[in-house]
């Protein structure tokens, strides 16, 4: 079946009409919130390529340490599923492990596993602090990133 967010009483209606159709036994289970969104997953994705632009890394290694110093203490103080995998197979080793981990090709699942309101403290994580180190990052309201999201 996969996952569903339920955003309103249709949505519900459906679900509801979904689940008269399945065959007994089967499990459900559900969680607040809804999963990010894709306006979040490209804002993050410009600011890694604006921090590459600007910075000592490659895109994806600022999205590795993103995920790794920002994203993981996130998801460890608001997930019990994650924190508990996460410090059975991550917490103990070395730093620059965890960041191997955070990347291509093991890809530690962290902000796919957010929900939108998680991942908006993540982007406002992110703008604070590398706004701090000097970073300018695509502005989300402005005019530029508009005419993107339209195109």
């Amino acid at each position: 079946m996969g996952q569903r967010v339920i955003r309103n009483h249709q949505d519900l209606l459906q679900y509801e009409r979904y689940l008269e159709t399945r065959q007994f036994p089967f499990t459900v289970s559900d969680s607040q919130g809804a999963k990010r969104s894709a306006e979040q997953n490209r804002l993050m994705r410009q600011w890694c390529l604006d921090l590459e632009a600007q910075g000592d890394q490659s895109a994806e290694e600022y999205r590795a340490e993103i995920k790794l110093t920002l994203g993981v203490p996130i998801l460890r103080a608001e997930n019990a599923d994650f924190r508990a995998r996460y410090d059975d197979v991550v917490k103990g080793l070395p730093y620059e492990t965890k960041l191997a981990l955070m990347r291509e090709p093991f890809d530690f699942p962290v902000t796919r596993l957010m929900t939108v309101k998680q991942q908006r403290r993540l982007l406002d994580e992110v703008q604070r602090y590398y706004g701090a180190q000097g970073f300018a990052l695509t502005d989300p309201d402005g005019p530029l990133w508009e005419a993107r999201m339209a195109s």
